[in-house]
């Protein structure tokens, strides 16, 4: 099969660039802490925490806390988070806005879609599910479903295959520099999403930024046309 004749494909980071993760990821976040006996945290304090996988995020919500919690196993807090967090994940979280639109717009271009995330697969699946985005996309890469994270590309590439894909019909869109990372070294074209988590300086390496999920669609078309 020719390369041109293959679907394009859009993949997505999850957190800070599909959805506004932020406020369940806190509030699970500022629980936990408390379970410890420890104070509890801001959404601003966890938003540049975000973006490495749950475990991460988890170790430096106890370093945060400083000394008081230097006896805590951070495995043991990770899956207490988890725990927690699972069933909660969509409690306060949304979409942001735009996100179905930009989504309906590639779909009427002729793209598919598929999900590349360091959340937990379950966990992500859970999410799509309950904020009803599932059945935008035709397969969804987690944390745990390859041999390494991002920012290793074999996430990306996985989740390309998965999706029956190829990297050369590929871009990669998300928030963070894991993203961008781990699309560079797929090498994949990368959209950096400056709405969500991440520091502008993590826009380093881009194919391109996008200020608004309203010009995914566009830019999409513009790095590998139809």
């Amino acid at each position: 099969m020719m390369t041109s004749s293959l679907p394009r494909l859009a993949v997505f980071d999850m957190d800070g660039t599909l959805i506004d993760s932020l406020p369940d990821l806190a509030a699970c976040a500022s629980r936990l802490l408390e379970h410890y006996g420890l104070p509890p945290i801001t959404p601003d304090l966890v938003r540049p925490m975000v973006g490495d996988g749950v475990a991460m995020l988890v170790r430096r919500l106890l370093a945060h806390a400083g000394p008081a919690a230097a006896a805590i196993d951070p495995t043991e807090a990770t899956t207490r988070y988890m725990a927690d967090y699972t069933p909660h994940s969509t409690d306060l979280s949304r979409p942001f806005p735009g996100t179905e639109t930009m989504l309906a717009r590639l779909r009427a271009d002729g793209w598919h879609m598929a999900v590349c995330t360091n959340k937990p697969v379950a966990a992500a699946r859970h999410i799509l599910k309950g904020l009803g985005l599932e059945d935008w996309f035709v397969a969804v890469g987690g944390g745990d479903s390859f041999a390494a994270r991002k920012p290793d590309p074999c996430p990306l590439l996985g989740t390309i295959e998965l999706a029956g894909g190829d990297p050369r019909r590929a871009i990669m869109t998300g928030d963070h520099h894991n993203d961008v990372a781990c699309a560079l070294g797929a090498h994949v074209p990368a959209i950096f999403a400056r709405w969500g988590y991440g520091r502008p300086d993590m826009e380093a390496g881009a194919t391109v930024g996008a200020d608004s999920i309203a010009e995914i669609a566009r830019l999409a078309g513009e790095l590998i046309p139809a």
